[in-house]
């Protein structure tokens, strides 16, 4: 579906939630995805991803790295920048984000990580495949604050970028949060607001011609922009059992930031 441009607005959050009729507040102006006697390659990923992690902690929800962990060489909240990073280096003709079937799934997948799309804004129902032996970063309640999506130049060209600034909006839009809930096959995820991440510092992002930002117009023609910060929760899952899986989230934010929005992934995970 095409959506209307909008000129002069801020970050790529509020522009979306413009779109889907949020309320908004002009003090919020500020704004801009595991028997045998062998172990199996699921298990020796699933092992090598939770060597950090407590007994206790682990035991809060089984198959979630811990917060405060490190996976597969990163923390949690540099993998938001990763993530961050994927998301918006794809053009908004094939994005996983903007994707309302799961059929751009795969678009942009490497590595040891699987990253699943989240949203950016209203509910989504996607089907997808993906290959065995890969941890699952799921995003619950993301934000990106920056030079890419309207919260200053060049995107927004009359405000300076200020990195403590966009770490101070980002934090208060994660925080304001009403509600959120997730279950993985039927088991709910508790204690989610635990697994709050941020990024470490400010980075880069790379646009491509016909990029989201410029979906939802901004001017952001293809290059490489910063600085961004990140924020939101976040769950690393450890690889899943071969077959199908369900992964549900529901949001609900602040009213000044949105309308609540569900994302339900029906997964395949490949033999």
């Amino acid at each position: 579906m095409k959506r209307p441009k909008k000129h002069n607005s801020t970050a790529l959050n509020r522009l979306v939630s413009r779109l889907l009729n949020a309320p908004w507040k002009p003090e919020c102006s500020t704004r801009s995805p595991i028997a045998c006697s062998r172990p199996s390659l699921t298990v020796i990923a699933a092992v090598l991803l939770l060597a950090s992690a407590s007994p206790a902690s682990f035991g809060q929800n089984a198959g979630i790295v811990p917060p405060g962990s490190t996976s597969y060489g990163h923390s949690y909240g540099e993998w938001t920048e990763i993530w961050w990073q994927w998301a918006l280096s794809i053009p908004a003709a094939n994005n996983p984000v903007l994707d309302s079937t799961g059929e751009f799934a795969g678009v942009g997948q490497s590595g040891p990580v699987w990253f699943l799309g989240s949203t950016f804004g209203g509910s989504e129902r996607r089907t997808f495949t993906m290959p065995a032996n890969k941890a699952v970063f799921l995003p619950v309640y993301q934000w990106i604050f920056g030079a890419c999506v309207g919260d200053c130049r060049p995107s927004n060209p009359g405000v300076k970028c200020d990195v403590a600034a966009l770490q101070a909006s980002a934090a208060a839009a994660t925080t304001s949060v009403k509600e959120m809930e997730v279950s993985i096959d039927g088991k709910t995820v508790n204690q989610i607001r635990d697994y709050r991440a941020f990024s470490p510092g400010s980075f880069s992002i790379t646009l491509p011609d016909g990029n989201v930002p410029e979906l939802f117009g901004l001017p952001t023609p293809a290059g490489t922009y910063k600085p961004q910060v990140a924020d939101g929760y976040w769950l690393m899952l450890t690889p899943l059992d071969a077959g199908k899986h369900v992964i549900n989230v529901h949001v609900k934010p602040d009213p000044n930031y949105g309308s609540s929005f569900s994302v339900s992934y029906q997964i395949t995970v490949q033999p």
